[in-house]
């Protein structure tokens, strides 16, 4: 049954918006099956969000954020679609398994197929919560939210419906990338995104996750009202010496207000690379958590972002090293044209006992206009006194001269600027080992220069 939830009338309801104790009672029928263990804790969440006020402008956590868009108001819980009626066009590995979201429910599924995959769960989260309850309780949503997005990370568990449950037992690697798809449908439509990934000890897995607006949703005119909402997140573990890749792309429509909390855990001799795509929505929030826990936990953490017209990019980063000889390696990279905007606000943080610490972080924005904003705050926060850490930033122009070496051999500007700026995001792109989620990668970035 699908539920549709009204603008607030009264100041009662001004810190939930659309969100009201009656939009969460619909949903919460609409989930009562589910463990109630889990449908406390998503009472306990919708709880703290009615609670928690929005952001304001003397929040630390919201330095340089637009917080006059921010709105609760005006969204819905979508009706379901079929998967005749999503207007998309799929973007995933040839052969490889995939699950597929539109509106918060599950659309379509095909399964693993591969016998070196044998082992490993793919299904959606609801099934989870109802056959592997203890493994779903161990990991989903325990990392409490650290970056400053206390309000929308509680609205994400309140509502969260289904997503992506994986799970690779000891000892297996996966052989193709898995994809996942989230699609919202329809102006106002509110979504809640989730993948969850388990690696247990020495499995390897590599994951795409798409965020994508539908075809019939991606017409929209700067200047109109919000016409979708989209409030995710993501859990990646990797047990003791597991490998774990995850690549999401970002393209929601450009009228979405779009959340997005990513929480990694990496245990001894685990190498997590998770690497984020942003390109669609008027706003986009992105927190990314990652806790290196044991000795020889290894993070990378990656970002590309593609900002144009008003957008607003925000960017908030946690490193934490809790134990010794770990490391981390976080590059962002941004270009922005128009009046475009970004933020980059990152933390290392290396706790007394995390002693041979070894820690990189660096933003690096590419700005292809006079309009253009780039603010960057990167931090470091040293208990141990036997550490390598270093943080920077920078902000630039294209070099003219290289603009010019293209102009002069027949190339149009535009397409040059296009190329130096693929020049400007190699550097991240050439760490995606898979050929084929390179290409998709560079094919929604084209997109982009298209628009």
């Amino acid at each position: 049954m699908a539920s549709s939830i009204s603008a607030p009338t009264t100041a009662a309801t001004s810190l939930t918006g659309s969100f009201t104790a009656e939009a969460f009672a619909a949903h919460l029928e609409r989930v009562k099956h589910l463990p109630s263990w889990w449908l406390d804790r998503k009472r306990a969440a919708y709880a703290r969000f009615a609670a928690l006020p929005m952001p304001r402008r003397t929040d630390e956590g919201w330095r340089f954020s637009n917080l006059a868009t921010l709105t609760l108001d005006g969204f819905h819980l979508p009706a379901a679609v079929g998967r005749d009626q999503l207007q998309h066009r799929e973007l995933g590995v040839t052969g490889a398994g995939h699950l597929v979201f539109a509106n918060n429910r599950l659309v379509a599924h095909q399964p693993l197929t591969t016998a070196g995959d044998r082992g490993i769960i793919f299904d959606t989260l609801q099934n989870a919560l109802l056959q592997h309850g203890d493994l779903v309780k161990s990991h989903l949503l325990t990392q409490p939210s650290k970056l400053g997005s206390d309000k929308f990370a509680a609205l994400h568990e309140a509502f969260l419906e289904d997503g992506a449950f994986i799970y690779v037992p000891k000892g297996v690697e996966a052989a193709l990338p898995v994809g996942v798809f989230h699609y919202a449908c329809g102006n106002g439509a509110a979504v809640f995104p989730h993948t969850l990934v388990i690696a247990e000890d020495n499995a390897k897995i590599t994951v795409a996750d798409f965020f994508r607006s539908d075809a019939g949703s991606r017409n929209f005119a700067p200047g109109l009202p919000l016409n979708q909402f989209a409030c995710g997140g993501n859990d990646l573990y990797a047990g003791h010496g597991a490998a774990v890749t995850y690549i999401a792309m970002q393209d929601w429509s450009r009228g979405t207000l779009s959340f997005q909390f990513n929480a990694t855990v990496a245990r001894r001799d685990a190498k997590v690379l998770s690497l984020n795509l942003h390109a669609g929505a008027r706003q986009a929030r992105h927190e990314s958590f990652s806790q290196l826990s044991a000795p020889g936990a290894h993070s990378e953490m990656l970002a590309l972002t593609v900002a144009h017209g008003t957008q607003e990019f925000d960017q908030r980063t946690l490193q934490i090293h809790q134990a010794p000889n770990t490391s981390s390696n976080l590059l962002y990279k941004n270009a922005l044209l128009d009046a475009a905007k970004t933020i980059f606000s990152g933390l290392i943080v290396v706790d007394p006992d995390a002693q041979k610490t070894d820690a990189y972080q660096s933003n690096r924005n590419l700005m292809l206009s006079d309009e253009a904003e780039a603010n960057s705050l990167p931090g470091l926060e040293i208990q141990a006194n036997d550490v390598r850490c270093t943080h920077g930033a920078t902000s630039a122009r294209i070099d003219r001269e290289q603009e010019f070496y293209l102009e002069s051999r027949g190339i149009r500007a535009a397409q040059a600027q296009e190329l130096l700026v693929f020049g400007f995001f190699e550097e991240v792109l050439g760490k995606i080992e898979h050929q084929e989620l390179h290409d998709i990668l560079t094919e929604i970035i084209r997109e982009k220069f298209k628009q």
